[in-house]
């Protein structure tokens, strides 16, 4: 079938010709062990109180922005850039949702006690400007928390391991506009002025057969990098062979390591 993948795919869901395929995506992760564990870190890591306005940028289907406010009595603002998304996260609890981008946030400075962004930076244009832009709307003493993958920590056990390289580095290439952005984040916010700049690793580590197709999707990579004409057919079929045998035998490993990224904003805006 053409078309299993278009470039950079959630960086522009609205343009994706199966949005609900990516937001059926994000709704098969949320009851996964790994993605409870790590979005409960990340909502205490805002260090929210009663009363307090945050801000969840690139929201999704709004799910965390939905639970924060309703678990602690705060104010959530959930924004996305894409309009499907939007309409999808009006469903799932948050009272304010807005249609924005990252890259121009539509609001006043110091408008929150708090921003995140959970897995956004790696599909935006510009993960430095976007940082700065997020900053820019919270207040003195606010909190900024983001997550995101470094897809070149990415391991693969088929094999042959010379063509999972090749699809790993695809994936990186072709899924995503920036695949190491989470290193650079700790640097970027050191470099915004930010305090207590701090960092957590997180691994996603899959090897349950089970567990295989509802969370890396993997059965479908080589064969989206081939309908892009990134990959040769013939390498694609070697590779789902591959991918099936190594699971087939309990051999299978998948592995790529998330960094939690949070800090504070300094006293005043510079």
């Amino acid at each position: 079938m053409a078309n299993r993948q278009a470039p950079y795919p959630f960086s522009n869901v609205d343009a994706h010709p199966d949005p609900g395929r990516l937001i059926d995506i994000l709704y098969s992760l949320r009851s996964e062990t790994f993605y409870v564990s790590y979005k409960q870190r990340l909502l205490e890591l805002l260090r929210a109180r009663p009363g307090q306005r945050f801000l969840d940028v690139g929201a999704g289907t709004g799910d965390a922005a939905g639970k924060l406010s309703a678990t602690i009595g705060v104010d959530v603002v959930a924004c996305d850039l894409a309009k499907v998304m939007c309409a999808e996260m009006r469903k799932n609890g948050p009272r304010q949702v807005a249609v924005a981008d990252v890259h121009r946030l539509p609001f006043r400075d110091a408008a929150f006690d708090g921003v995140w962004a959970d897995r956004v930076l790696q599909h935006v244009e510009d993960p430095g400007h976007a940082l700065g832009e997020m900053v820019w709307v919270i207040r003195p003493g606010g909190r900024i928390v983001v997550f995101d993958p470094d897809s070149g920590t990415q391991a693969l056990n088929i094999e042959d391991q010379r063509l999972a390289a090749r699809v790993l580095s695809l994936r990186q290439a072709v899924s995503l506009r920036h695949s190491t952005v989470a290193r650079r984040v700790p640097g970027i916010l050191t470099a915004l002025g930010l305090q207590e700049v701090h960092v957590e690793t997180r691994t996603l580590l899959v090897r349950d057969r089970e567990a295989v197709d509802r969370v890396t999707s993997i059965r479908g990579w080589a064969d989206a990098f081939a309908d892009l004409g990134r990959l040769e057919r013939a390498e694609a079929r070697r590779f789902n062979i591959l991918v099936e045998e190594a699971i087939r035998s309990g051999r299978f490993l998948y592995s790529v390591t998330y960094f939690l990224t949070s800090a504070t904003v300094a006293g005043h805006h510079g």
